[in-house]
């Protein structure tokens, strides 16, 4: 545990913040961005949080929000940490706002993995939050508004808008970061018109590629109320709805008929493209921010390790998730390139794409998984040692040089707008390993097959097996 060497109090809208200075770092951990979304505020937009007399403690983390495998999560689901080398007014540092990723059903912003002290260091004021999850963040239920957990993340930049200076960061310098489900949020963010002006820059790790639309999110709904015996998910003991959350789950491979490749990959919640607070999928929206983007050269690789592919599961993930034929390889490796490319590999280069200003990487550096889908986090935090991420490295010499690569890059292109190599249109990017280089896009062949496909949202598909549902929205 890092040593306490004296606390700083910092002013913020709501109240003074009493943190601890760790390591010359100031730390302010559990600071509420929101009302807690309980009672009448829950699947409710996020409302600002309440006011308080005196110094309040932020020095120890907020709780998670509800998830599987969270025992007590408390209510106050809606708070973040800054670390902050200098929590003065005049310092005018650069700002990185962390969004978690996890499938959009399970993290939390107090995770070990996600310590901000190291970049911190580096020059930066460093801030990571929560947002709701799974049924409460995403399932679509009528007269509540959508994507509840994007909106979290909103409030979160907006307090970072207009609290930031407090502690050393220059509002006008943020730039919004985050991998998987994370970088699928980030992805969702330049395409939401509550976001605009809230960051100027963004980078997104490994976007997860999984968008759908009202109605394939409504039926998914539709059935946790069924299993749940209500017509009211709103209504519904938090807890209650984890649990239910992860029986529909477990069970979606009999709705494969209906929801397609959401079932097949167990992929049930995500962020909904409903025309309004979502007006379009990223791909097809224009923003100014600039952007840095990539992905891990073997993402499926860390969901694969105890699955024995077969013959049979290589065609049917070419039949799902392939939009043309792929070139023949050994069974393990063909699933792995064609699941990788559509979870996470292809939607990221697309964004880059489309992109106004872009720079792409690419992870190559092997860990135990070889440069597998989570790799990148340990390394850009240079949380080398703690955090489950941190079981993927297994040569700690050669990650901590990639890891100061990564940083830099990171630090670099939030302070100046330039990580360091030539922009995507120049067709070239950066390869992060012990040696880097800067070359063209290296999977030439994924591109050529994902060149015509649209990226629209995922949609509901022909009635499969079950009953049918008397419509995609449920009262609430």
């Amino acid at each position: 545990m890092a040593t306490v060497a004296s606390v700083v109090e910092v002013r913020t809208a709501a109240g003074t913040v009493r943190g601890a200075v760790e390591a010359g770092v100031a730390v302010f951990r559990g600071i509420p961005f929101a009302a807690p979304p309980v009672g009448e505020n829950r699947f409710a937009a996020p409302a600002p949080p309440q006011q308080w007399d005196g110094a309040r403690d932020a020095l120890e983390f907020g709780p998670p929000p509800p998830q599987p495998g969270a025992d007590d999560t408390g209510d106050d689901w809606l708070t973040l940490n800054v670390w902050s080398p200098d929590p003065s007014r005049d310092a005018g540092l650069p700002v990185m706002v962390w969004i978690h990723g996890g499938a959009y059903t399970i993290g939390y912003s107090g995770l070990p993995e996600y310590d901000g002290a190291r970049l911190a260091r580096d020059g930066v004021v460093l801030v990571t939050l929560n947002y709701r999850l799974g049924v409460e963040g995403f399932a679509l239920v009528e007269g509540t508004p959508a994507n509840r957990g994007l909106l979290d993340q909103v409030a979160a930049l907006e307090w970072v808008r207009d609290n930031v200076r407090a502690f050393g960061g220059d509002p006008g310098r943020v730039t919004v970061f985050g991998q998987s489900a994370g970088g699928g949020s980030v992805a969702a963010l330049l395409a939401m018109p509550r976001a605009v002006g809230l960051f100027r820059r963004a980078v997104a790790q490994s976007v997860q590629g999984t968008f759908v639309t009202p109605e394939l999110a409504g039926d998914i709904a539709g059935e946790l109320a069924a299993v749940l015996g209500v017509t009211d998910l709103t209504s519904v003991d938090p807890e209650l709805l984890v649990l239910a959350g992860e029986e529909v789950t477990a069970a979606a491979g009999a709705h494969v008929g209906r929801w397609g490749p959401v079932a097949h990959r167990g992929i049930l919640f995500a962020p909904v493209v409903d025309g309004e607070i979502l007006p379009t999928a990223p791909w097809r929206a224009r923003h100014g921010v600039e952007l840095l983007v990539g992905h891990t050269r073997d993402e499926n690789r860390l969901f694969s390790v105890l699955d024995e592919v077969t013959a049979e599961k290589v065609a049917a993930a070419e039949e799902v998730f392939a939009p043309g034929p792929y070139p023949r390889a050994d069974p393990a490796r063909l699933h792995d390139w064609i699941l990788s490319d559509w979870m996470f590999r292809m939607p990221s280069l697309r964004l880059a794409e489309r992109a106004a200003t872009a720079w792409f990487y690419e992870l190559t550096w092997s860990g135990a998984l070889g440069a597998c889908h989570g790799l990148d986090v340990p390394l850009v935090f240079g949380t080398l040692t703690s955090g489950t991420p941190a079981a993927l490295i297994d040569d700690f010499a050669a990650a901590e040089k990639v890891s100061g690569q990564m940083r830099s890059a990171w630090i670099a292109f939030a302070t100046t707008g330039d990580p360091g190599w030539p922009t995507f249109d120049t067709g070239l990017v950066r390869l992060f390993d012990v040696h880097p280089t800067v070359a063209p896009y290296p999977e030439v062949e994924s591109r050529r097959i994902w060149r015509d496909h649209d990226f629209d949202p995922l949609g509901l598909h022909d009635e499969g097996p079950g009953r049918k549902r008397p419509g995609p929205w449920l009262s609430g």
